[in-house]
């Protein structure tokens, strides 16, 4: 009965419409991933690169409607500098890649080749790759790196709320968009200093499919 439904639905689609579209999605994020906060003795530095990118997909449905999948992918580093006993210094660098999965119910308003549309889902966060190397000079080591910038959650989960225009082009869907993501927990949190997870994140989107 369900499958049937479902070829019931597409069936309705009007002619010509593509029941399935693909291609991809580049964007912006307005905030940094990580903050920082100094300790006594060592002060940290985060390096975000705001730019994602990554495959879209979306089944079209009938009244408007859609359901859409991505996956972004994106990449940011971090380092820490300072003193430590006795007259030595320590520097660390890390990297981590970061992916970022949302499925989306999307509406979109009737018109014919300028189309608004509104978007909200859920999105999975997971990251991918993470490393760090200590480098001591003199002094005496704190810990192994591990113990310093680790990640308290590789993964994480939140909801998401969007909207833009998909503008029908010859051949080609275009839709710049802007969406708000609030994640569930962060990767980092810093306790007496290190780096946190902002958890409140706006992008900008583009997306082009076929």
């Amino acid at each position: 009965m369900k499958t049937r439904a479902l070829l019931l639905a597409l069936a309705a689609l009007p002619m010509g419409a593509q029941p399935f579209t693909f291609g991809a999605k580049i964007g912006f994020s307005a905030d940094k991933l990580l903050t920082s906060t100094d300790s006594s003795t060592l002060s940290y530095y985060t390096y975000t690169n705001r730019l994602l990118i990554g495959p879209t997909g979306e089944l079209r449905l009938p009244f408007g409607l859609g359901v859409e999948v991505d996956a972004l992918y994106r990449h940011y580093n971090f380092q820490s500098q300072g003193a430590i006993a006795p007259g030595g210094t320590l520097t660390t660098h890390g990297a981590t890649g970061d992916w970022e999965f949302p499925v989306l119910a999307k509406y979109r308003f009737p018109a014919k080749l300028v189309r608004p549309y509104v978007d909200a889902g859920v999105a999975w966060d997971t990251l991918q790759g993470y490393w760090q190397t200590e480098t001591v000079v003199s002094g005496t080591p704190i810990g192994p790196p591990a113990n310093l910038n680790q990640p308290v959650h590789n993964s994480t989960t939140g909801f998401v709320l969007g909207g833009g225009i998909d503008v029908h082009a010859p051949y080609v869907h275009v839709s710049p968009e802007i969406r708000y993501t609030h994640w569930g927990s962060p990767h980092f949190t810093s306790s007496g200093g290190g780096f946190s997870s902002n958890q409140n994140q706006v992008e900008v989107m583009f997306g082009i499919t076929f």
